[in-house]
């Protein structure tokens, strides 16, 4: 185990505000908020999928928050979501910009014709954040799907 080291009070302000940011983005997700969320990210921003974490190839790539915008109303074709967000780790972190991993498995339901199918996903999202005019925003997100488990519901 890591010696415990002491941070300054604005490193844990920031720390903090990336957490809200991560916490508010499946906050969103789960609201149907695509507006809020596509707010979360920088003008310029860089979203990476890779539906198959061990293949270096994305399955889709968008270079601005206005390309967000469908990828956001896709969740609409779910009945409900809920995001459980596992840890988010820190790897770097500076005045004004810093890198992550968090940790999150989306359960997505679907009714169709009265039967009911859930899918839950194990999801990684490497994150670059920038801190613009004091708020924290990703600049890039890559999401890995390591695995995907469908089942029908009673």
């Amino acid at each position: 185990m890591d010696k415990h080291v002491t941070i300054s009070p604005e490193e844990a302000a920031d720390r903090l505000a990336i957490r809200q940011l991560v916490e508010a983005y499946a906050h969103c997700a789960d609201r149907r908020d695509a507006k809020g969320q596509m707010a979360l990210f920088t003008a310029d921003t860089h979203f990476v999928v890779y539906m198959n974490a061990r293949d270096p190839t994305p399955t889709q790539e968008l270079h601005s928050r206005d390309a967000l915008a469908p990828v956001f109303a896709d969740l609409n074709q779910y009945s409900a979501t809920m995001h459980f967000l596992g840890q988010t780790t820190i790897l770097r972190l500076g005045r004004d910009r810093g890198t992550g991993e968090t940790y999150c498995m989306p359960h997505h339901l679907t009714i169709k014709e009265g039967k009911r199918r859930l899918m839950i996903a194990a999801l990684r999202y490497g994150d670059t954040f920038v801190k613009i005019d004091g708020v924290w925003l990703f600049a890039e997100r890559q999401l890995y799907v390591d695995w995907i488990e469908e089942r029908p519901l009673a």
